[in-house]
């Protein structure tokens, strides 16, 4: 059912002390030297099984992969709501579309295309949930509940270049999709129901159940017959957008790696750092994503560059000022292979103002030493050499 997470505090670092901040740079750093490079989890691959008639006469295997990176990329983004219609920004639709491109190589029309992503989310272990998550997070966990089912199903329907919707039902606390339809669902065992809007009719598109009787397009659940529902159009949503999409495929995928160097894992802020990797198998013309994240931030994109002929691929990155970094490389994958991760790269950027405040520290240091030792030269001889 929909849930609203309440606001998190914002932690204020610049309240700080001195020394809390000292801690807070020096351990990660500690951290660091002993731990340059850290190694990913596999990709998360998950198989469904689909129709491409109601009477089963036929059926396919699709296999979804979806790297760590890209996991990880949607668990950092903002997650917060404020009211129904932010709603919509959990339909990701550019994330899925290697899935809708798949699904319409065996589906040939409107109806039958949106029954075959019903039977995607029918297949996903219901769990309920305490908060909203994209797609990419549900997939991966394999399990959700009616909302983040009807966020799947309306990405890769609207992937698929359906017009969709999603549909509350605020009394019921349930959520699932409408979809419009150029004509009246013909394999409904039901008579389909819809609801109007923009003088369009969007068909019911149930997305709990299970695979073997599952709901079809048009059929309404007793949960929400003659119940009120709230629509929130996603014609214009602000999609959160991510660099990398899930790799699908109807055949077993071979595994893929991708490997991922930098030049120096210190370096002074404002220099150039070498960024190189390979990918294997040595695929020409394929898209890396390089991905940057300091000590506490979120993932973020660096760059995206293209392999050579030898599956090599190379940035240089003109450092940012002082910080903590991680930077590891991701492949999405095509129909032939999955995706693939690179390990994680740390890199220590030195400022340029610490180099100077070292500098004056050992310029004193460097004094007093100097005046140490020459007040030692004039002591005064002690009573025993005096006498003697």
């Amino acid at each position: 059912m929909p849930h609203f997470p309440t606001k998190r505090p914002i932690k204020q670092f610049y309240s700080q002390s001195v020394n809390q901040k000292l801690l807070t740079i020096s351990i990660p750093l500690i951290l660091i030297l002993f731990l340059s490079n850290t190694c990913l989890a596999q990709t998360n691959e998950h198989t469904f099984k689909l129709l491409n008639q109601p009477d089963g006469s036929k059926t396919y295997q699709l296999t979804i992969s979806i790297t760590e990176t890209l996991y990880e990329y949607f668990q950092t983004r903002n997650h917060q709501i404020y009211n129904n219609n932010d709603l919509a920004k959990f339909v990701t639709p550019s994330t899925l579309e290697p899935v809708a491109n798949d699904l319409w190589t065996i589906y040939d029309n409107p109806e039958d295309f949106a029954n075959g992503v019903l039977m995607v989310t029918h297949q996903i272990p219901y769990q309920e949930s305490i908060s909203q998550k994209y797609p990419i997070e549900t997939i991966t966990e394999n399990e959700g509940d009616c909302d983040l089912f009807s966020f799947i199903a309306a990405s890769i329907m609207k992937a698929g270049g359906l017009d969709v919707t999603l549909l509350l039902f605020e009394e019921q606390e349930h959520m699932t999709v409408g979809v419009h339809l150029p004509e009246t669902p013909k394999d409904a065992r039901t008579a389909a129901s819809f609801f109007t809007h923009n003088e369009k009719r969007y068909f019911i598109a149930e997305c709990t159940g299970n695979f073997e009787n599952g709901w079809r397009v048009g059929e309404c659940p007793d949960l929400i017959q003659g119940a009120t529902a709230q629509i929130i159009p996603l014609d214009e949503i602000n999609e959160i957008t991510s660099p990398d999409q899930v790799s699908s495929s109807y055949s077993s995928p071979q595994h893929s790696s991708l490997h991922l160097s930098v030049s120096t894992e210190f370096a002074i802020a404002q220099n150039d750092i070498q960024i190189i990797g390979s990918l294997s198998p040595s695929l020409e013309g394929e898209n890396i994503t390089i991905y940057v994240s300091s000590y506490g931030s979120a993932l973020t994109k660096l760059a995206t560059v293209k392999t050579n002929s030898n599956g090599r691929f190379s940035h240089t990155w003109n450092s940012p000022p002082g910080g903590i970094y991680s930077i590891r490389a991701n492949w999405s994958g095509d129909t032939d292979y999955i995706g693939a991760d690179s390990s994680i790269s740390q890199i220590v950027i030195i400022p340029f103002q610490w180099l100077m405040m070292a500098a004056i520290v050992l310029f004193f240091l460097m004094i007093l030493l100097i005046v140490s030792l020459a007040t030692r030269g004039n002591e005064t001889p002690n009573m025993e050499s005096f006498q003697n």
